[in-house]
């Protein structure tokens, strides 16, 4: 991987650990991501405007991206509502490197290398092992956090595919969060009917972090065009450690030994997916 999309992968997965932050805090998670979406819509609108479509060969990866989005919405939510964010929120992020990776050996034929396979291994297992440190795990919240996983998985490879053959990745990004954005309202409306009361610095809380989740993925999207799929997924989840010292610095959190151990593995494991 190139020192520039290094460096990109990194700051998307930075970003991603941001707008994460932004979705747990919201006092009403399914609406944080309901507003969300509506500010990835605004984006994304007036954006399709000027921007060219991409390619007709990858408008089937666009609608089904799009679909397993929402899905994933919705799922993500479940995850943050049934458990332990600290164990759910790593098995996601944790799982699917393997998941994207095999599925890029299946379905576009990629080739993973001794040490590309062992830095996914590494960043999944580091990310894994932090679900398992002080507490103990409940197989309730398995569910929720796995289809989570197995959902941004299917996702990514569908991108990765789709923005290979779209000719253009900002197009193809910009369509794809285009129709992402629209299922969420709908959804919202048919489970809620009504939004609950949030203060203005919720609301805007929950727009900035759409502002910034259009950013964090545009770049993987962006970067899954030029390298491999399993490679750019196992650095994006790399976040899983940003957070960690996001929330050190900022919230005070305890890092134990177990802790840094697992992320020393998480760093191994991106060392050797940069070699």
């Amino acid at each position: 991987m190139t020192p520039v999309l290094l460096a990109a992968v990194t700051g998307a997965a930075i970003l991603h650990a941001g707008w994460n932050a932004v979705l747990r805090g919201g006092s009403d998670r399914l609406w944080s991501m309901t507003l969300m979406m509506v500010a990835v819509a605004l984006v994304t609108a007036p954006a399709s405007l000027v921007l060219p479509w991409p390619n007709a060969a990858s408008w089937p990866y666009v609608i089904a991206s799009a679909l397993i989005h929402a899905g994933y919405n919705l799922s993500l939510v479940r995850t943050y509502r049934t458990g332990d964010l600290g164990q759910t929120y790593p098995i996601s992020r944790g799982s699917s490197p393997v998941l994207v990776a095999l599925g890029a050996m299946v379905f576009a034929h990629e080739a993973v290398t001794l040490l590309s396979g062992l830095g996914i291994a590494l960043v999944s297992g580091g990310i894994v092992s932090l679900a398992f440190q002080g507490r103990h795990l409940r197989t309730g919240t398995l569910p929720a956090a796995l289809t989570t996983g197995v959902l941004i998985g299917a996702y990514t490879v569908v991108d990765g595919i789709g923005v290979r053959l779209a000719g253009d990745s900002l197009a193809y990004a910009n369509a794809m969060f285009l129709l992402w954005s629209l299922t969420m309202p709908p959804l919202f409306l048919a489970m809620r009917g009504r939004p609950p009361a949030y203060t203005r610095a919720e609301t805007a809380m929950a727009l900035a972090g759409g502002l910034v989740s259009i950013l964090a993925y545009g770049i993987v999207i962006g970067a899954m065009q030029f390298g491999a799929m399993g490679v750019v997924s196992a650095l994006r989840e790399t976040s899983v450690v940003y957070a960690a010292i996001i929330g050190r610095v900022f919230l005070k959190e305890q890092l134990t030994i177990a802790r840094i151990a697992s992320c020393l593995a998480i760093a191994a494991g991106a060392a050797c997916l940069t070699a």
